[in-house]
């Protein structure tokens, strides 16, 4: 029987992990988290050795348009408030030479990719859509990262949401700072003024209403990945 990368995951480290966490919340009872954290670390393993280095997603099929579901935690879409909160920036910063502040405008300037890739979610369904933004290896460089950086926190204003990546996975060519979507800027309901996406992780990773990008020596957890969701989360 063949089973593909994706499938091979859950079915390691992970399938230990969901059957502890039925009928419990997301990190079990407490008999079983030293286990359920053992297996999510021998998962990660497994993960990291499948990596995609070089492979290049493609979405292929219709483009998702107006059906790609929208997702955010706050009670409503979260919508930043320029008369509140001043000019929408990007703050770049953490173990870096130099902190930068982008506004959408800096930001579209930079030089900008569109690719056509599909969108992994936890739920089980794939999308394929398009989306116009910014390589985080760009804006890595244009601040300066420093050696010791080996993870990368993305955080949002979306009711404080955030994830944490390793440095690999932010690095790779198909990871952006994306501010635009099939042919039009980011609307609100799927992140806007910008977000974080990449093909090589699962949606949850890519996190919505995206205010910094911090490169930190250690491993932040996120959102979802403290609530015992995968943290490596590779597709």
């Amino acid at each position: 029987m063949k089973i593909d990368r994706r499938r091979f995951i859950y079915l390691s480290g992970a399938s230990i992990s969901a059957a502890l966490l039925s009928a419990c919340d997301s990190e079990g009872p407490d008999f079983t988290r030293g286990l359920i954290r053992f297996a999510q670390r021998q998962n990660e393993k497994v993960e990291r050795a499948l990596f995609r280095h070089r492979a290049i997603d493609i979405g292929r099929g219709r483009l998702a348009g107006n059906a790609l579901p929208q997702y955010y935690i706050s009670d409503t879409v979260p919508i930043w408030d320029e008369s509140a909160l001043g000019k929408w920036t990007l703050e770049i910063t953490g173990s870096v030479r130099q902190t930068l502040r982008l506004t959408l405008e800096d930001l579209m300037k930079l030089p900008a990719i569109t690719q056509r890739v599909n969108h992994y979610c936890v739920e089980g369904w794939t999308a394929a859509t398009e989306w116009t933004g910014v390589r985080v290896s760009h804006l890595a460089k244009m601040a300066g990262v420093q050696p010791d950086a080996e993870y990368v926190d993305f955080k949002s204003f979306d009711s404080g949401y955030h994830e944490s990546w390793d440095m690999e996975s932010a690095m790779h060519p198909q990871t952006l700072v994306v501010f635009g979507r099939e042919g039009r800027l980011l609307e609100p309901g799927h992140g806007a003024p910008a977000r974080i996406h990449s093909p090589i992780k699962l949606g949850y990773k890519s996190t919505k209403y995206l205010t910094q990008i911090v490169f930190l020596p250690y491993r932040t957890g996120g959102y979802w990945s403290d609530q015992g969701y995968d943290w490596y989360a590779g597709t």
